[in-house]
């Protein structure tokens, strides 16, 4: 399902509207050429009353998916945010006094600048395991495991050293993690489903109909086709339409570059 989460925007609103509109137009034309002359008039008998049950249906799994989705891309953001606010922990720790800031600083810079460049979308931004990246998180956790060997440091800053060094690789971690997330695919067949026969009933409600009358229909075939587009857009935040923003990273490595981590001495 990958494959379909990272499409851009406008092919998957255009592809699913295009898809929703075609299901409405063939069930139309479907009931006129599968239901008997004879029973064609027990057809909206039969259709009207399940249209409030799979409208309801579709709308529970509609907005509890589009709920969960948007709670997901809002938990991406702040992952993001910690991974800065770990960052930022470092470059202060590798201020304090007797410590060589500017080793500590530029493997955390580079760090940074590779992740965003490397690490931020796609299969790379799941799997953690770029080698570029894996180098620069090593240069990394040698400057400042470097810094934190020198006995003249004193323990409150060494321990203040490895501590934000731990913070930041955890951060990362839990970034990985949550970019190798998947939307369970039982669920979204269910949701499809659901959406797809609710187009079936109403197209079948309007197949007497004149054809200036059926296109009431697509309204319901518009709704259902942009929930499945929302969704989908919205499921994959380093790889889909929807890419989280990098800008607090992109923001320490200004200060980094600017000279805002300092000692003042």
């Amino acid at each position: 399902m990958d494959w379909l989460t990272s499409l851009p925007a406008v092919v998957l609103v255009v592809g699913w509207l295009l898809l929703a509109l075609l299901v409405a137009a063939l069930a139309r034309v479907g009931v006129r050429a599968l239901v008997p002359a004879g029973e064609q008039e027990r057809v909206p008998q039969i259709a009207m009353p399940l249209m409030p049950t799979l409208g309801a249906a579709f709308a529970i799994f509609a907005a509890l998916s589009l709920a969960s989705e948007a709670g997901y891309l809002r938990a991406a953001e702040s992952l993001v945010s910690d991974e800065a606010a770990a960052a930022s922990r470092l470059a202060w720790a590798a201020t304090s006094p007797r410590v060589h800031s500017e080793p500590i600083h530029m493997a955390l810079r580079d760090y940074l600048q590779t992740t965003r460049a490397r690490e931020w979308k796609g299969a790379a931004a799941a799997s953690g395991d770029d080698p570029v990246t894996a180098r620069a998180i090593a240069k990394l956790e040698r400057s400042v495991r470097t810094e934190a060997a020198r006995p003249e440091l004193g323990s409150p800053a060494s321990t203040e050293l490895l501590v934000s060094l731990d913070g930041l690789t955890s951060s990362r971690r839990a970034r990985v993690a949550a970019a190798s997330r998947d939307v369970p695919t039982l669920y979204v067949i269910t949701l499809v489903v659901s959406g797809l026969a609710l187009i079936v009933n109403a197209g079948a409600l309007t197949f007497r109909s004149s054809l200036r009358t059926s296109l009431l229909i697509t309204g319901v075939g518009s709704v259902v086709g942009l929930s499945l587009a929302l969704l989908f857009a919205l499921s994959a935040p380093w790889s889909g339409p929807f890419i989280v923003s990098g800008h607090p990273l992109d923001a320490v490595v200004g200060d980094l570059g600017s000279g805002f981590f300092h000692s003042g001495s």
